[in-house]
């Protein structure tokens, strides 16, 4: 039985997501059956701009759906099985797509690449089939790899929208802001660090000189610091010992992305967070996705901002970031053609 004190606990925390219904949604969850998935459908369930829960995975997805819809919020929530993914797929307007096999000890993002990457453009193609307007937003790893997988794949069936298609990074911040925070005794509301880049090691760039808290950290706290945002994934891998990787934590990231972009849909303003999308901004460099502060709106990116003032670490930490992120794209690509 839960306490008192916890239920408070837990209705506190449905109400970090928006609270604003005007113009509810219907989400579905690809891959609601794994380890992501599951959390990650039950924070959705508790947002009041989703109106109903399209929950879909190979196994496991109609049992998931039964549980999660005793929850007493307003959503409905079905499970489809395996062979009704179209069904799961009419009338989305937003598509999470969690679904893959998780990382294991001293395996890397880019090792779930060959299995991963099947699943993603299978998915994918059953989006552009169904529901081509919706907004994809993209877990399954590596996503420096998928997201150019699922553009390419809606490339194909001719339903491409550059402004509909994200790789959620959001783990990243949600890091660098916690990790920030333990360092400088502060709240993690007060140490939100833009990352940019792409979604794995190096690729990972955090912009501590862009927050107030970050600019103080120097010297080999500085480098721990940035090596743990890069590489924290290792640490829930190695913690769990075989069993898997971040899966709550992402499950909380991904919510969190799906609220902003509800909210912009929703038409509210001034909702900039980092995703990695179809961008300007080193396409000269063949590198056309990037992850920077975006600008959400009403259809999906609004604005893709500059990456502002870097200081002379982050210069180098960009300089590493960009060959690397350049191989796990064309990667991508390689793959669907």
């Amino acid at each position: 039985m839960l306490s008192r004190s916890a239920l408070r606990a837990v209705t506190a925390n449905a109400r970090t997501f928006s609270s604003s219904a005007s113009r509810q949604t219907k989400v579905a969850v690809l891959g609601a059956g794994g380890g992501i998935g599951q959390p990650l459908s039950l924070l959705l369930k508790t947002n009041p701009l989703v109106t109903s829960l399209s929950l879909y995975d190979i196994r496991g997805a109609p049992g998931v759906a039964a549980d999660v819809s005793h929850v007493d919020s307003h959503s409905e929530v079905t499970g489809y099985p395996a062979d009704k993914l179209d069904e799961a797929l009419e009338g989305v307007k937003v598509v999470v797509i969690p679904a893959g096999v998780p990382r294991k000890p001293g395996m890397t993002r880019d090792d779930l690449f060959n299995t991963n990457a099947s699943i993603v453009r299978d998915l994918a193609a059953a989006v552009g089939r169904v529901a081509p307007d919706a907004h994809i937003l993209v877990i399954s790893n590596p996503v420096n790899s998928t997201v150019p997988i699922v553009a390419a794949t809606l490339e194909k069936a001719g339903v491409f929208n550059p402004k509909h298609v994200f790789g959620v990074t959001t783990l990243d911040v949600v890091r660098a802001a916690r990790f920030l925070a333990g360092i400088t005794d502060s709240n993690p509301n007060d140490t939100i660090v833009p990352v940019v880049g792409g979604h794995s090691g190096p690729t990972i760039v955090p912009l501590l000189s862009q927050t107030d808290k970050g600019k103080s950290i120097v010297g080999e706290v500085y480098e721990k610091l940035i090596h743990r945002i890069q590489f924290g994934g290792d640490e829930v891998v190695k913690a769990k010992d075989g069993a898997g990787s971040a899966t709550l934590s992402m499950a909380y990231a991904g919510a969190k992305f799906t609220d902003a972009l509800l909210r912009a849909l929703n038409g509210e303003k001034g909702v900039v967070t980092p995703t990695f999308v179809k961008s300007p901004l080193f396409a000269d460099q063949g590198i056309d996705f990037f992850s920077s502060q975006v600008e959400l709106g009403v259809d999906g990116v609004e604005k893709i901002n500059t990456l502002g003032p870097l200081s002379a670490e982050e210069q180098k930490l960009l300089e590493a970031c960009l060959p690397e992120l350049k191989k796990n794209i064309e990667k991508g690509k390689a793959f669907v053609a």
